[in-house]
């Protein structure tokens, strides 16, 4: 088997002209760049260059080698390549999912462009799920970030959750709700709304600190008739199903059929958070560096 090392000198003394100037190039001793050619025709059964008096010439049999050789190395020199950048975090695809009341924009949308900015030979695959289904898939390897909204009610061993920044809790109701021109509502005052959204028995997030910011004002939500916990609750507040607590960023994909509110409750306000698993490669701690060091 002919070694990387042989192949290198076989170009540079073709490329050269001669094993003289293909040792200076090569900083070896020309007597050893001749043995480790003879070994090469030896290995090979057939002689690669003519000996003449004034300079070698290669063979039939060279000169078909030469371009296979070169096509050898500049492919070992681009996998080598592609190992360290992978090695480093300069390559590959991260996959990030996020909770449907953590939308990607704003902050976040900045900060994701910031990153494949400097990150050019990385891409992301982006999905969409509860907080809890997002720590099952750290743990399991199968998510490698995760955006989600504290408070996470159970968590997983191996699994690093590092807040990221707090927004307000707004009161989105449909436009023609009696509270739709108000300058600020106070909780208290929706004790008989209907909330499309209340809290799952096993999960956190969203739904779960709305739920307990109710019931410090002395009540529990009312549950409406048509209830959701994603994105499409918008769409329920729009038709006028109900009313929910969301945050401030989830204004950005509100139809215009919804009306924000401010709450006069200073404690109304809801945290998002990055989840990974512990001790990341350098793909992820990249990611991570940039979403925790902000701009």
């Amino acid at each position: 088997m002919l070694s990387t090392r042989q192949l290198r000198y076989f170009v540079e003394i073709a490329e050269c002209g001669s094993f003289s100037a293909a040792a200076e190039r090569l900083f070896i001793a020309q007597s050893a760049l001749s043995r480790q050619v003879k070994d090469m025709e030896t290995r090979l059964q057939t002689p690669l260059f003519e000996r003449t008096a004034r300079q070698p010439r290669l063979t039939a049999a060279g000169e078909a080698f030469l371009p296979r050789a070169r096509n050898l190395l500049n492919e070992l020199s681009k996998a080598s390549a592609m190992a360290t950048e992978v090695g480093n975090g300069q390559l590959g695809t991260l996959r990030l999912s996020h909770s449907s009341t953590v939308p990607i924009s704003g902050r976040l949308l900045r900060d994701i462009s910031r990153y494949l900015d400097q990150q050019q030979g990385v891409s992301l695959d982006i999905g969409k799920l509860s907080s809890e289904a997002q720590l099952e898939d750290l743990a399991e390897g199968r998510l490698d970030i995760g955006l989600l909204r504290l408070p996470v009610l159970r968590q997983r061993e191996g699994i690093q959750i590092v807040p990221l920044f707090t927004e307000r809790l707004l009161l989105a109701v449909p436009a023609d709700h009696q509270f739709a021109s108000a300058h600020s509502v106070d909780l208290a005052q929706l004790k008989d709304e209907a909330f499309i959204s209340i809290p799952h028995p096993q999960r956190g997030g969203l739904s779960y600190l709305c739920a307990d910011l109710c019931m410090r004002q002395g009540f529990f939500p009312k549950a409406a008739r048509v209830m959701s916990r994603k994105t499409t609750q918008l769409q329920l507040i729009q038709a006028g199903f109900g009313i929910a607590l969301l945050p401030e960023s989830m204004q950005d994909l509100a139809p215009p059929g919804v009306r924000f509110l401010p709450l006069a409750d200073a404690d109304c306000h809801s945290t998002v958070a990055l989840a990974y698993r512990q001790n990341p490669p350098p793909l992820i701690q990249h990611f991570i560096q940039t979403f925790t060091n902000p701009v």
